[in-house]
């Protein structure tokens, strides 16, 4: 059975990891076995990210990402949940949606760029609507299993104290039990998302992965990798802050 390390020393093994990832690519980048344009070395990174910083590009381009993937992700979380949520405590939904969302579940969202052009054009509204149904499906799937998970005594002792009704057992019993999952399938969306942002950009809409897409290109190797630097980063802060809130939300369970 595997020992856990103490905190101080995962933390220090993995910052470890990363800089022999860092030294291992700078080295092969320097080495001449590939050339300088397809495989940039980390030092060039922050040299791109202030000619970029400088010239405001960097900052419209994060501004744009976060406007259409925080609107994608907001409106994706709330209908992902609330459908979720309703097949899983109305048996009459469930079958009759069932077969509809075996449909339309394996498509990837990408496969919706041609229609999200004719309905939305070469918009905001495109990008959202994509990012929005990357977060519906993980969310919807999430918060079914988690409702669907709920102990079944906590219902019945809930009739017995009186909370039989739809709406005190959902909000008071069903909900509350099954929020663990239901924030797991959030935190999901929040990576999910990211990964739709620079598909639903590279059809032109302005952004990190429209930026990306650009630089590739004029073959700007190091500009492309910066915004993948960029990406993780914005996911990172917005994992993190994720974290933070489940952590209080959650902290009834402790």
């Amino acid at each position: 059975m595997r020992q856990p390390l103490k905190l101080h020393s995962s933390i220090a093994l993995s910052a470890l990891g990363v800089g022999a990832f860092l030294l291992a690519w700078e080295a092969l980048a320097r080495s001449g076995v590939v050339p300088a344009g397809l495989l940039p070395s980390p030092s060039a990174v922050p040299g791109a990210f202030l000619a970029e910083f400088r010239a405001g590009t960097w900052q419209a381009m994060v501004f744009a990402s976060l406007s259409h993937y925080l609107s994608g992700l907001a409106l994706g979380t709330v209908l992902g949940i609330t459908f979720g949520t309703a097949a899983a405590t109305w048996g009459v939904w469930d079958a009759f949606q069932a077969w509809v969302v075996r449909m339309l579940r394996p498509i990837p969202s990408i496969a919706w760029i041609p229609f999200a052009i004719i309905w939305f054009g070469v918009s905001k509204s495109a990008a959202t609507f994509l990012i929005a149904l990357t977060v519906f499906w993980i969310n919807y799937y999430a918060t079914y299993s988690a409702v669907r998970g709920v102990d079944k005594d906590l219902i019945e002792l809930g009739h017995a104290f009186g909370q039989g009704g739809l709406i005190p057992r959902l909000f008071k019993i069903v909900l509350p039990g099954a929020l663990p999952g239901i924030l797991s399938g959030v935190r999901a969306g929040l990576g999910q998302g990211w990964m739709t942002v620079v598909a639903a950009e590279l059809f032109g809409i302005s952004g990190l992965g429209a930026r990306m897409s650009d630089a590739s290109g004029l073959l700007a190797t190091h500009i492309v990798v910066l915004y993948m630097v960029t990406i993780a980063a914005l996911y990172g802060v917005c994992d993190f802050l994720f974290m933070q809130v489940q952590q209080r939300v959650l902290a009834w369970q402790k």
